[in-house]
């Protein structure tokens, strides 16, 4: 057996980062493994170079964060005096008192901050998870090679994590594995010019297309004016399978009418299969182990955006319990 941990998390998105720190400063050892060529999940920030211009830079997921946990907020004060995030806005059409969060160079930084020192293997795509049958588990990559632990947690869509814990040999609630995720299709523009139309820089559902229209320049994070749209997700299922081009070109129409004094010199299309879960799991985590109520080989959580609510500060309290339970286990 090669390259043993104390605990292996599956996924480097925020809950799986926030679980491995919470563990690893509790002296705990971790490794995180990703399947992606980056760390953050749905803290994503896309890079665009545009010749004889510069840099355009679009959040594609995540936008913005707001607190209302006050464990939450006590992190969030952190990164704040840090110089990692910073308050953007208190509403898009009018000053609501809440202020609306955004990760200083773009949201990837924020996860790019809490996995800082981390053991993080990205590109690592987990095969699947089987008990070892000395009360701990084998974790299996798609090359082959297989990781000992101690424990396992898993934070991926429900739907990849249940595939990959069919060898585990637990029996998860039917109501968690089939729950469905809304899907979501995005534009990211970038303009020949700034636009004046979206205010502070953002537009929550301003039509029967959109979700959210973001101003990268105008949040601060890009030099270039550049723009993120993200369809709603009855019309992202409904152009889910269209093919790229037409889909991208309709959407590259849809979003001009919203830049009445700008014009979309460059776009591309992205795909977010796993964008919102429809349904959200009652607590935190899903805990299994062999004096759980679900009985498993060794101490396994499930965490993610399905358990404490599908936003940026839902996935990390659902890190923060599920770091926190497995290290009671430990």
């Amino acid at each position: 057996m090669s390259n043993q941990s104390r605990v292996i998390v599956v996924g480097g998105g925020l809950a799986g980062l926030t679980a491995a720190r919470e563990l690893t400063e509790r002296g705990v050892a971790v490794t995180v493994f990703d399947k992606g060529r980056g760390l953050g999940g749905r803290l994503a920030t896309r890079r665009l170079e545009v010749e004889g211009r510069g840099t355009a830079r679009f959040d594609h997921g995540a936008q913005f964060f707001t607190v209302r946990d006050a464990r939450f907020g006590n992190l969030v004060g952190h990164w704040m005096a840090e110089g990692v995030v910073r308050e953007w806005c208190r509403g898009f059409d009018g000053d609501d008192g809440h202020p609306r969060y955004v990760a200083s160079d773009g949201m990837a930084g924020l996860a790019k901050h809490i996995g800082r020192g981390l053991d993080v293997r990205t590109s690592s795509l987990v095969f699947s998870v089987s008990a070892s049958g000395n009360s701990s588990w084998n974790v299996t990559l798609d090359d082959g090679s297989v990781h000992e632990a101690h424990g396992v947690i898993v934070t991926s869509p429900l739907p990849q994590s249940y595939s990959l814990l069919v060898t585990a040999g637990v029996e998860l609630p039917r109501e968690l594995i089939m729950t469905d995720y809304d899907r979501t299709l995005a534009l990211l523009a970038v303009l020949d010019g700034p636009t004046t139309s979206l205010g502070v820089g953002g537009r929550q559902n301003p039509d029967d297309v959109f979700s959210w229209i973001g101003d990268n320049h105008a949040k601060g994070i890009s030099d270039l004016p550049a723009v993120t749209f993200h369809a709603n997700p009855e019309w992202s299922k409904t152009h889910w399978d269209d093919a790229p081009d037409d889909a991208h070109r309709l959407l590259r129409e849809l979003a001009s009418a919203h830049l009445p004094d700008a014009r979309i010199v460059r776009s591309e299309y992205k795909k977010w299969r796993f964008a919102t879960p429809k349904a959200i799991w009652p607590d935190a985590c899903l805990t299994a182990g062999p004096d759980q109520s679900i009985n498993a080989a060794a101490p396994l959580a499930l965490a993610g955006d399905a358990f404490a609510g599908p936003k940026v500060e839902g996935a990390v309290l659902s890190g923060l319990a599920a770091g926190e339970w497995m290290a009671s286990r430990l």
